[in-house]
Formats: C-alpha cells, structure tokens, sequence
C-alpha cells in the first residue's frame, strides 16, 4: 500500500475561506436588566425566539426588557418526611405515639422492665 499523506497542514484544524464579500447574517438584539439594574444586550438569529431569562456575566439572571417575558416556571413541591407523615397520620394520632413512646424510653432509664443495655464492652482481661 502507498502512504499517502497530506503534508503542510493538519486536516479540519484551519479554515482557508475568508469572510470577505459574505454579509453578515441578520440578527436581533434582546436587552435584559438583572436585579441589581445592570443592563446587557445579547445578540440572536433574526426570527429566533429570545429567552425570557439570561445569564450575564457578572453571574446574575436578567429579565427581558424588550419583548414578553415568559412566566417563570413553576417548581415542583418537594415532599418532606414530615409530609408524608402528615399525609398518614393526624396530629391527635402523632401526640398519642409521642407519649407512647416517651413511656417506653422513660421505663427504660428508670430500668422497670430489663431492656437496659450496657454502653460499652466489657473489659477483658
């Protein structure tokens, strides 16, 4: 087999088109105020849709100035154990079990029923 090689440049690294006599492609301009007051303009495809929000650089999120600003989303509502509790049980129900158990453990420190349990092992000699 033959080796061939291109040689004088590397493939797909450099461009040998030029810009000259190409109009640039028409664009839109949506401006955007972040909460502290600062505005930015950030460029689009003429006919593309601009987003309501936007990052800026200095790390805040802007709002649309120039146009309809979408309605933020809304945030799915995060459950809780303590949801799921509520969903479960009554605060009637919840007061009962407290005292249940706050029976038990107090048995336990006074050792009324045996159920105490060594805190460390013992020693071996």
């Amino acid at each position: 087999m033959a080796n061939h090689r291109l040689k004088g440049s590397r493939l797909g690294t450099i461009s040998y088109e030029t810009d000259r006599n190409i109009p640039p492609q028409p664009r839109q301009i949506a401006r955007y105020r972040t909460a502290d007051g600062a505005e930015f303009d950030v460029p689009f495809a003429d006919g593309a849709e601009a987003p309501g929000r936007w990052q800026c650089r200095n790390g805040m999120e802007g709002s649309l100035l120039n146009g309809v600003a979408e309605e933020p989303k809304k945030g799915k509502h995060v459950r809780t154990p303590w949801d799921m509790l509520r969903e479960r049980r009554t605060i009637e129900e919840l007061d009962e079990l407290l005292t249940e158990r706050l029976a038990i453990i107090g048995a336990r420190r006074r050792g009324g029923d045996g159920a105490r349990t060594r805190t460390r092992p013992a020693d071996r000699d």
